[in-house]
């Protein structure tokens, strides 16, 4: 800890009193928990953050850490349409030029976009509210989480003459559409970009002119210092595994019931931590397969209850088909559990094969079937000594409080950051 103690002190000097708004489409969400792991690491570092989202003050929230940060949110549709028409005139009053050039970026973003032409109005009309409230809370440098819409607010805000800004890019459904989201319009008026894996930086650097690849920065998703365990914790007598994360087709829950169920092991039980668009379809796939007795499906469940899980555990599995870098997959070393997973963006550069876990080939059933054999046959001895391997590798590369102070640095624009 005393590395990460050194980068808080810098850190500490080199920010203090920074003011950095922070704008999410939807905040709090179960999905973005290492957002406010990451808000609230800022704030314990020195860095005044204010939270503004599009959306999400009615959202049901299980965490209480989310319905606090939902009470100190601030969000732009809240009270409908008239106060974002109201804050168009005032900026085009105000700053008629500037407005003037922010409607025709976002008209010319919306060609060959994901959004027609209409939504990209509407975030210009986002972007006019928000520069008054940024405004008169004088924020010094405004970040977006993702590289969607919330970016493009950001970008408008920049033109309308609101603060410097960055974003966080975060998996392939982002770099994959860089050009028609109007990465290199949104990169080259950036102060800097941040990716969760060099996996993502290159795929960046595939779309982006070189003049604008020293803007992107390498800032890992983090996780608290209570979520590192000191060692693995025992391991259950019945063999378990775990899969976390939302039922959707880019998790991979399909593949990995049909390895499951080839696996002729009657002793394992499967626990599917998570919900989302297709729970019906796994139900269902369980029902055909056979397996009701033998896999759970949990329901959307709270950061306490995800650590209990990952401690009951013998294995956590993470068969993803597209992803940036999965956070459970951080979570689950930190505990001090072997994971098994698939060769897909950023998991190599976290999974160390044979150290920390296995590495199998996406969707590829039978390789998935043999790895969930070959570790559940594992010596629990061999699997403590890399869950030990775990919590260190992951402590090394996710401590959120290192994390923070790379960001943070790049904020108050540190040198070499």
């Amino acid at each position: 800890m005393k590395a990460v103690d050194r980068d808080i002190q810098t850190t500490a000097q080199a920010v203090a009193g920074l003011k950095v708004a922070y704008l999410v489409n939807q905040y709090p969400k179960v999905s973005h928990t290492f957002i406010r792991r990451e808000i609230l690491a800022l704030e314990r570092q020195g860095v005044t953050v204010l939270r503004y989202s599009i959306r999400g003050w009615d959202a049901e929230v299980v965490d209480p850490l989310d319905h606090a940060e939902q009470a100190r949110t601030r969000y732009v549709l809240k009270d409908g349409l008239l106060p974002l028409a109201a804050a168009v005139v005032r900026n085009v009053a105000q700053r008629p030029k500037a407005a003037w050039t922010a409607l025709k970026a976002a008209l010319a973003m919306s060609r060959r976009s994901v959004r027609p032409w209409p939504y990209h109005l509407i975030w210009f009309a986002h972007a006019c509210r928000l520069r008054l409230w940024l405004e008169g809370e004088g924020v010094s440098h405004l970040h977006a989480h993702f590289g969607t819409n919330s970016a493009d607010v950001a970008h408008l805000l920049r033109l309308l003459g609101g603060p410097s800004y960055s974003f966080t890019v975060h998996g392939a459904d982002e770099s994959d559409n860089a050009r028609i989201l109007s990465f290199p319009r949104k990169t080259a008026a950036a102060k800097f970009v941040v990716t969760v894996s060099s996996y993502t930086r290159a795929q960046l650097m595939r779309v982006l002119p070189a003049v604008d690849w020293p803007k992107l920065k390498v800032v890992h998703c983090g996780l608290d210092e209570a979520f590192f365990a000191d060692k693995p914790p025992e391991l259950p007598e019945a063999p378990v595994l775990l899969c976390i994360g939302r039922l959707c087709a880019e998790k991979g829950h399909v593949t990995l019931l049909e390895a499951f169920a080839r696996l002729e092991r009657p002793d394992v039980r499967l626990v599917l931590a998570g919900d989302g668009e297709l729970r019906g379809l796994i139900e269902g796939r369980i029902r055909d397969l056979g397996l009701e007795g033998r896999v759970r499906i949990t329901g959307w469940i709270g950061s306490d209850e995800v650590r209990r899980l990952i401690g009951e555990a013998t294995l956590i599995v993470q068969p993803s088909l597209m992803e940036g870098l999965p956070v459970v997959l951080m979570e689950a070393m930190a505990q001090g559990r072997a994971v098994i997973s698939t060769f897909v963006a950023g998991i190599p550069e976290l999974v160390e094969a044979g150290r920390t876990g296995w590495l199998v080939p996406a969707g590829d059933v039978d390789s998935l079937t043999r790895t969930l054999g070959q570790a559940l046959d594992t010596p629990h001895a061999r699997l403590d000594e890399m869950g030990r391997a775990a919590i260190a590798r992951a402590r090394a590369r996710h401590h959120i409080d290192t994390e923070a102070a790379r960001l943070a640095a790049l904020f108050g624009g540190e040198a070499g950051a």
